[in-house]
């Protein structure tokens, strides 16, 4: 059932729920700092029973009790307390089930009860992810959640900030949810426009169809050229310091990953309207950092495309010329969004001369084999970006996780007899998501800035709806997050 998601920093306009939700770890549910904010009617000795003698375990634990006399139910999130040192110590993994799992109906209010100031962004967005907008549901109830971050000197923290990034969040969500016969390549210009709309600061520029041939996006156009709706290369420009840092953002949209004619099985295909993920949190933090006034002068590259299967499709044995000027051999049209990918790095490095360059792609399915469902991967040309982004990761409550990078050894994965490269490697046992992102390095050419690529197959999707995963770390690399 969807929701629409207010944040508010008083406890006046969390009083009149249906169900009051306490989302923190057992030492903060029992600080009299909640505990000031129970309801009157609910005696203290029963609230210290409900979470003293529940273990949250893992996952996190939900208890529940209904007051006398009154149509109000009270909840207690009991958030885990155990936190590896690779994990976000807000527990932000926990947050979205604990939410889910208080089983909330009609008008509900959550107080996250963060145990450290620096908690209550990864605690908004973990609360943003339990709320996904899209349905395509027959009957549609809205319901009203309104939430309040709780500081542990019992101050709540600014809601307006957390607003912007939980709505970036949800908004990323939605793009991944939607049916890719809503969401195709067309549709996906049409959100650009609307969002350029809504920021005089912001300029919009599109390449589309045949027009990406004539440019020389020899992939990009490679890819979905047999798609009925064409392919696109979309840049939102915003510049609101003359002089500051150029980032630049790269997104992978394959807005349906048929496989192309190295089809994939009938189980394989399924959830493939995922594949523009990378996109989506490009879209969504774009916008996000944007309104929390970034001050970088921030590019957003979409690269989006169908891989879809016609007479126009690209064969294996297909040499394209990417907008790098090198060549592919195409040996499995089902890596495709390398392809995408690669001409839109080379275009960002060649026309926006960026200082840091950074790419988000559900790019392999050995992301999940290597770092798994909760870190997204990173292959970064530098330790001090990288190390940023592992931190970043766990501030905003999406780590990630750092895999080899080692050019010299993965080169070579990609050799070809006609044509400067292939575009899927020899040997799958070889550091698969690593070798993937080296095919996007290799189209870097002379490129001497930061470079960071997150392969974010497996963080994506979570219980079968999108997470809006990305959103929170190119916020927080951005300075306007955590």
């Amino acid at each position: 059932m969807p929701a629409n998601v207010t944040f508010a920093n008083n406890v006046d306009a969390l009083a009149d729920s249906r169900s009051l939700v306490f989302v923190g770890r057992a030492s903060q549910l029992l600080s009299e700092t909640v505990r000031r904010l129970l309801p009157a009617s609910l005696s203290g000795e029963v609230w210290t029973r409900m979470v003293r003698t529940n273990d949250p375990g893992d996952f996190g634990r939900v208890v529940s009790t209904w007051l006398d006399g009154e149509p109000q139910r009270v909840v207690a999130g009991i958030l885990p307390e155990v936190c590896s040192r690779h994990n976000s110590p807000s527990r932000a993994w926990a947050i979205p089930g604990v939410v889910a799992g208080a089983g909330a109906k009609g008008p509900t209010a959550f107080i996250l009860a963060v145990s450290e100031r620096e908690h209550a962004f990864a605690a908004a967005l973990g609360l943003a992810r339990a709320h996904p907008t899209f349905t395509a549901g027959s009957k549609t109830i809205r319901r009203e959640v309104t939430a309040g971050v709780l500081l542990p000197d019992g101050s709540w923290s600014p809601p307006e900030s957390l607003q912007i990034a939980a709505d970036a969040v949800r908004r990323a969500a939605h793009l991944v949810d939607q049916p890719p016969n809503q969401l195709t390549p067309t549709e996906f210009i049409a959100q650009a426009q609307a969002l350029a709309g809504r920021h005089d600061a912001v300029e919009l520029t599109v390449y589309q169809g045949r027009e990406l041939s004539r440019l020389g996006f020899g992939g990009l156009w490679g890819v979905g050229k047999a798609a009925a709706s064409p392919p696109a290369l979309i840049v939102l420009d915003h510049a609101p310091v003359a002089d500051a840092r150029r980032v630049v953002w790269v997104g992978k949209g394959i807005t349906y990953d048929t496989g192309g004619l190295s089809l994939k099985s009938k189980t394989g295909m399924p959830g493939m309207k995922n594949d523009m993920g990378g996109a989506a949190a490009v879209f969504a933090a774009f916008e996000g950092a944007v309104k929390l006034g970034c001050t970088d002068r921030l590019t957003a590259v979409l690269c989006v495309a169908e891989n879809a299967i016609g007479p126009d499709a690209t064969r294996p044995d297909d040499v394209l010329r990417m907008y790098s000027g090198r060549t592919v051999e195409v040996n499995n049209t089902d890596a495709e969004g390398r392809l995408v990918l690669a001409d839109g790095v080379a275009w960002a490095v060649r026309q926006r001369r960026p200082e840091r360059l950074i790419d988000l792609a559900t790019l392999t399915g050995a992301q999940s084999v290597a770092t798994g469902k909760t870190f997204a991967a990173l292959y970064a040309n530098g330790a001090a970006i990288e190390q940023e982004a592992i931190r970043a990761g766990r501030a905003a409550g999406e780590p990630c996780h750092a895999l080899p990078f080692a050019p010299e050894l993965f080169r070579r994965e990609f050799s070809s007899s006609i044509a400067d490269m292939k575009n899927s490697v020899k040997d799958r046992a070889n550091a698969q998501s690593s070798c993937a992102g080296q095919f996007i390095g290799n189209h870097l050419g002379r490129y001497d800035g930061e470079w960071l690529h997150v392969d974010m197959a497996g963080p994506v999707v979570s219980g079968g709806r999108a997470t809006g995963y990305g959103v929170g770390l190119l916020l927080t690399l951005a300075g306007v997050g955590a």
